[in-house]
């Protein structure tokens, strides 16, 4: 279960526009090589990672996090290294620290392989953040708060401040990260075991290669428009939830559990909310017996296309969060999956069995308005 107070919770941002008019669809029937798809998404990404800042970094530093002196504001220009001219810091939170407030320009942080113990923020002010993993090692950034942590007033923290690494500016970008909440495994039923390994609550952000981990609540999805690619997200119960619009494309979703959980929970709470979560081309598996999603706002939205699914999943596949009223209004769909665990026989009744031209609006960068802002 989520907090039950959402005003703990940031509000949902507005309503975002629609699909994107003729965005063409990932999957044509045909009409497009895989390798030219994925020429154009590595692209799309790659230009995430480069922008008008130049960074030279030292490969000898290992296990440092490394920024130019032009990205050093005066007050840190003593932490400067005088052999190469550049700033360093210990801590992941340290160097986004450096990046100045108002930033308008892609500014990347490369990170060594190594365990980064610490809570991270970037705040609203620090936009155009990309951090980038060696891929020569895990690059690891790792906590342990849970919902039932207490503050320094006493108080418990909540779902929303658990999370290890929180993102609230827009264009954010990881390549090559692992992100960890390393709280003990929630049991199901239990209360405040809720242990967030990372919060998107920005705008554009786009995620590659990287591993978010954790039990209940791992990924909360929270707002804004974000797509993630080739990623491995790791929970139990609700691992991937919120009320962003999200495209999730070839990843896998690894379910750890010894009962039953569920992948994901959509707040949509509104019919006017262009919000939702959509899962292409990707594998669920893992252990127990499990919802591929729970209608946790009266109009949930989750689709699953194209994916392959192993014999984890309930053979009736949703759950109404105990309210059957949200069977009228919920939206869970799948399109063309496959696995054991894809068996569409045994489904809930108010679920929906979708065709190609209803799951395509799902199935592209569009459904993320992607072509307007994956290159920039």
């Amino acid at each position: 279960m989520k907090d039950n107070d959402k005003d703990s919770l940031r509000s949902p941002c507005p309503p975002v526009t629609g699909a994107g008019g003729d965005a063409v669809g990932l999957f044509g029937k045909g009409k497009y090589k895989a390798w030219a798809l994925a020429a154009i998404l590595l692209l799309a990404f790659w230009s995430m990672l480069t922008g008008t800042v130049t960074l030279n970094f030292s490969s000898h530093r290992h296990g440092l996090l490394l920024l130019p002196d032009d990205l050093v504001e005066t007050p840190l220009r003593e932490d400067l290294d005088p052999k190469d001219g550049q700033g360093n810091s210990e801590t992941v939170q340290g160097a986004i620290d450096m990046v100045s407030d108002g930033n308008s320009e892609r500014i990347k942080i490369l990170i060594y392989p190594g365990i980064y113990r610490e809570k991270v923020i970037i705040p609203i002010t620090k936009p155009y953040i990309s951090l980038i993993g060696t891929g020569q090692g895990d690059t690891k950034i790792t906590w342990n708060s849970k919902a039932s942590d207490l503050d320094s007033t006493g108080n418990p923290i909540g779902t929303y401040s658990s999370a290890t690494f929180a993102v609230e500016a827009d264009y954010f970008c990881a390549k090559e990260i692992v992100f960890e909440n390393s709280a003990p495994v929630a049991v199901p039923g239990a209360e405040g075991e809720q242990a967030v390994a990372l919060r998107l609550s920005g705008d554009k952000a786009m995620l590659y290669r990287s591993k978010i981990l954790g039990t209940q609540d791992t990924l909360f999805d929270n707002q804004g428009r974000h797509y993630f690619f080739r990623c491995f997200i790791q929970g139990s119960i609700d691992f991937i939830f919120g009320n962003a619009k999200s495209l999730y494309q070839e990843c896998t979703l690894n379910v750890v559990t010894t009962s039953y959980g569920a992948v994901a929970a959509s707040q949509r709470d509104s019919p006017t909310e262009d919000t939702g979560f959509s899962f292409v081309k990707s594998r669920i598996l893992g252990s127990g017996m499990n919802y591929l999603a729970r209608a946790w706002g009266r109009y949930s939205r989750v689709v699953y296309a194209y994916c392959r699914i192993d014999g984890i999943v309930r053979p009736d596949g949703w759950s109404d969060w105990n309210d059957v009223s949200r069977r009228s209004t919920a939206y869970f769909g799948e399109y063309s999956c496959s696995g054991a665990g894809a068996e569409l026989g045994n489904r809930v009744s108010w679920a929906k069995s979708l065709t190609y031209e209803e799951a395509q609006p799902f199935m592209s960068q569009g459904y993320i308005n992607g072509n307007e802002w994956l290159m920039l």
